[in-house]
């Protein structure tokens, strides 16, 4: 199950760059890569720094703390320092809004 929640408009973010935004509760450094759009946490997994303020190279975000790299479509960790990734988010255009697609953990019942 997931919820989705809208977060900015494509006007509020020119390609090649971020931009931080709140979505239920959640950090999320969205990113416009030549008009495609990706969301990742903004909390880097390394030391957390704030990957939006970071430098962004074609689909690569540098933290500002420490140089940790991630992919910002799949938030994968490109190198050390950082080991872990961070979590990515579908991102869906709807006319000029962008949507983030949180999802939402399944609740386990027991009888």
């Amino acid at each position: 199950m997931s919820k989705t929640i809208k977060v900015a408009e494509i006007r509020d973010l020119l390609p090649g760059t971020g931009k931080v935004v709140q979505a239920d509760g959640h950090e999320i450094a969205l990113f416009n890569i030549d008009g495609e759009f990706f969301a990742i946490d903004n909390i880097c997994s390394h030391s957390g720094g704030p990957l939006c303020e970071g430098f962004l190279s074609a689909d690569i975000v540098e933290c500002p703390w420490h140089g940790a790299q991630f992919n910002v479509k799949t938030g994968a960790a490109m190198c050390p320092p950082a080991t872990a990734d961070v979590r990515s988010f579908p991102v869906k255009v709807e006319g000029n809004d962008l949507l983030i697609e949180l999802g939402i953990p399944e609740l386990l019942c027991t009888s």
